[in-house]
Order: structure tokens, then sequence, then C-alpha cells
């Protein structure tokens, strides 16, 4: 139906909408833990889909460094100082960004939390892959591919951080009740930096030199990892990743990774701005949305769901934010 058409009752009830106008300039700020990685960019592009469908734009920005909850608190301050129309924010650490989420509930603005859980209820929708679920899923490869025994590293984030915890906690849990004769040797940080997670990598390696499996639970601590693991000639020891990134999907064709565990992160972006244009749009988004994960081998990656998952067509997205 073409504008000319609509009733006057539905075309003044659109004008006077509290959803997002161009012209009003409604902005949502969509504030991740880090912008280099594609799992963000590819955020960045979902959550433009979604804004847009409902008139808004998209303020993006981040820390430099995924760790910095300082600086990720600074940046949410500074939007609810302009009074953006709402948040969607992958909080660094799920105690230290409670205030400022707090602050933006008091002054009127929805946030929608989305990647990593946050402790506070003050959110209109959460928005992540069962992380818990994720690291589940981790380790009954790892289980698999051992078959049942050896001795077993993880790569973590960072302290804090609840996503990857989630995931820690669900590898150590599974691999514990399902695989008794595997023993998990450690758990080592890698502090979202490539080289840390290298350096932890290699002391494990060296600290067990019959070391048989490594989960690495993000994008950074898998690269890391692997790049040990290919510095070492270690083929002997199989590498569950977490995050897809085109190195990764390399090495994992090339046989230096044994499997990824790759998320959704288009869809975590697009439900993230979504919910918040629902909640302008006086409507209720869900509460809570698991964005979904899927277990990558190497025989899957030329299927067209895996194609779809893991290569989504981001840019026409971005250059919109150019």
């Amino acid at each position: 139906m073409s504008r000319s058409l609509l009733p006057l009752t539905l075309l003044a009830a659109v004008l006077v909408s509290p959803g997002c106008r161009r012209s009003g300039q409604r902005i949502i700020g969509v504030v991740p833990k880090g912008a280099s990685h594609i799992f963000w960019q590819t955020v960045h592009a979902g959550a433009i889909k979604a804004a847009g469908e409902f008139g808004c734009t998209v303020d993006w920005n981040a820390p430099p460094l995924e760790i910095d909850a300082s600086r990720q608190i600074e940046i949410v301050d500074s939007m609810i100082n302009r009074h953006v129309a709402g948040i969607a924010l992958a909080p660094v650490d799920k105690q230290g960004l409670v205030a400022v989420v707090e602050r933006a509930a008091r002054e009127g603005i929805p946030v929608a939390i989305f990647d990593s859980a946050i402790d506070t209820q003050n959110f209109i929708s959460y928005v992540a892959t069962d992380n818990t679920e994720a690291g589940r899923m981790a380790a009954r490869r790892m289980g698999e591919i051992l078959g049942g025994k050896g001795k077993v590293g993880i790569v973590g984030f960072m302290p804090g951080s609840a996503s990857t915890m989630e995931r820690e906690h669900g590898f150590q849990d599974e691999i514990g009740k399902r695989y008794p004769a595997i023993q998990i040797v450690g758990l080592q940080f890698g502090m979202a930096d490539r080289a840390k997670a290298m350096a932890v990598t290699e002391n494990m390696l060296a600290a067990h030199s019959d070391l048989a499996g490594l989960f690495a639970d993000n994008e950074s601590s898998s690269a890391g990892a692997v790049q040990a693991l290919k510095s070492r000639g270690a083929k002997q020891v199989k590498l569950v990743a977490f995050d897809a990134s085109d190195q990764l999907i390399g090495d994992l064709r090339d046989g230096a990774i044994d499997s990824i565990v790759a998320q959704n992160p288009f869809r975590m972006g697009y439900e993230s701005a979504r919910a918040i244009g629902l909640k302008l749009s006086g409507q209720t988004p869900e509460r809570k949305l698991d964005s979904g994960a899927a277990l990558i081998r190497r025989e899957d990656l030329e299927r067209e769901e895996t194609r779809q998952l893991l290569f989504p067509d981001i840019q026409k997205y971005l250059k919109q934010a150019n």
C-alpha cells in the first residue's frame, strides 16, 4: 500500500510513534567489547540491518582492547549523556558495567545486553549464545576425538568475562561428567592478546609433553593457540577452537584445528538492535534469546548452511556506516 493510501489514523500513529525516526535522529548506541575482530564487525552489520528496519541509525563505539572495562564505561556514559534512544552492550566485565547500565535505566534509556551476561536485571533483552552449552559442545567433541582419555588444557579469555567463564564451566563440567579419564591440566588466560595466548599455550605444552588436547574459548585465544601448535609442530595435540575468522577457518581447512564452535554474531547484533526498536515502538521484546552456535568440522565447510553462518554478506550493511 502506498503512503498516500494509508488511513489518516494510521498515518498519524506512524508520525507520532515513539519508535525510531531518521528525521528525529533516533540513534541506537552499540557497544561491543572490541572492534577489530571480524566477530564484532559482523555484530555491527546485524545491528545496522535491524536498526534500519525501525528507521534508526547506529552509533558504534568500542574499546581498543577487549579487556578495557573502564573505557567501555566511558563510552556508555557518553551515550547516556547524549540521550541516545537505546544502547546495545556486550559488557567486558559482568560486574564492572552494572552501575552504568543501571544509570541508563534510570535515565529511561532501554539497554539490550548481548554476547556476555551482566549482574543486573535492568535490561530489556539478553541476546547471546548459550555459552554453557557451547562449552559442553566443545567438550563432547574433545571426548570423541581423544577416545575419552588424555590430558587437556584450556586457553581462556580473561577472568570476569561472563560469556567465556560460562564456556569454561560448561567444558569442565561436561568433561567431568562424561569423560572421567580426561584430565584438565590447566586453565590459562590469553587476555584478548594473541601473543599472550600463544605464550600460555607454549607453557602448557612445555609443562605437559603428553598433552593431547586444547580448548580455546574465544577468537584471540584460538588464534594464539593454533600458532603455538604450528610453531612447535605439535600435530598430535587436538585443538577445539571457538569463534570463526578467515585465519581460523583456513587452519581448520588445513587440519591445524580439529573443529570450531561458531557463534552467529550477525543474528546477535540484529536481535539486540531489534529489541531496542521494538521497545521504542511500544512493544515488548523477548527477555532472553539464544542466538545459536554450531560445531564446524573440516567436512562441514562446503555445506550451504555452514557458508551462510561463516560468511554472511556484511559489507552491504557496513558501507552504510561509512
